[in-house]
């Protein structure tokens, strides 16, 4: 009896891992991803885009560029100097990602995938000051990763023991957004992480950036945009000084104004006689 019941316990096991199995490669069939970088107009920009069942359910487009240090030999043959190359983010990238109801991934990879980059997303709830609102969904960036080798002769000339590496963000927090609304900004974003090639830092900047990789409504198409920070500063200062210019020309049009009405008054006014020996014959 207890041999039986340990094979059926293994029958289980095995069912159960199939099970988990043939769920992964379903929810892969699923989910396709798609480079959509020939639509852009603007050469440095890439779009990619991944689709569940036939519907999209994360869109990301941006330009994107990394700094990487990396060490190479001196010329006495001990020291070692590092380098910095800088590694644009290219047209036809290969691209993979993950849908979920709270979790999101984007995987880009290119030259052979000496070069994989990946951004994870998350949805959460959040408290709000609001007593109308007490919380609101909002969802942001929490992990970006890059994986770099070396051993890539077109960036990395002359690498000292050249290999793979992995940068990782830490505790990151980034483009933090309601939830139902796609990320938009025009201005450089900088992103720092930690390399295990001896604690380097490698820096990504991402400029004119929309992304959304939840609660998309209609295919291909994001959905409301919620302006970063910069992008808001930045259009306060251009507006500001064409509001000042407007009010400051209102206060001169009312200034002449109210000055032409006096002048009016006081041509209406009848002229008193300069002369005091006049008032006694009046």
């Amino acid at each position: 009896m207890e041999l039986r019941s340990f094979r059926t316990m293994d029958s289980v096991r095995v069912v159960l891992c199939l099970l988990g199995t043939l769920t992964r490669l379903v929810v892969m069939a699923e989910q396709e991803s798609e480079n959509l970088s020939g639509l852009s107009n603007n050469p440095d920009k890439d779009i990619f885009a991944v689709r569940e069942n036939g519907t999209t359910c994360l869109m990301a487009e941006f330009a994107g560029r990394f700094v990487i240090p990396y060490d190479v030999l001196a010329l006495n043959g001990i020291d070692l100097i590092t380098e910095q190359t800088s590694v644009p983010l290219p047209r036809g990238a290969g691209v993979e990602g993950m849908c979920g109801p709270n979790e999101a991934e984007l995987h880009i990879f290119w030259a052979n995938n000496a070069f994989i980059f990946r951004i994870y997303f998350v949805k959460e709830t959040r408290k709000t000051n609001d007593p109308k609102e007490k919380e609101s969904e909002i969802w942001r960036v929490n992990k970006v990763q890059l994986v770099y080798d070396t051993s890539e002769s077109t960036h990395f000339i002359n690498a000292y023991n050249p290999g793979k590496h992995t940068a990782n963000s830490h505790k990151l927090s980034a483009f933090v957004t309601p939830a139902d609304r796609s990320f938009v900004c025009a201005a450089q974003q900088t992103l720092t992480l930690l390399s295990t090639d001896h604690q380097k830092g490698v820096t990504i900047i991402l400029s004119d950036i929309q992304i959304q990789p939840f609660n998309i409504n209609s295919d291909f198409m994001f959905s409301e945009a919620s302006k970063c920070i910069t992008d808001q500063r930045e259009q306060l200062e251009e507006t500001l000084p064409l509001v000042l210019g407007l009010v400051l020309a209102l206060i001169i049009v009312l200034t002449l104004t109210i000055y032409h009405f006096h002048l009016k008054l006081t041509a209406q006014e009848p002229a008193l006689p300069r002369d005091r020996s006049m008032y006694k014959n009046m």
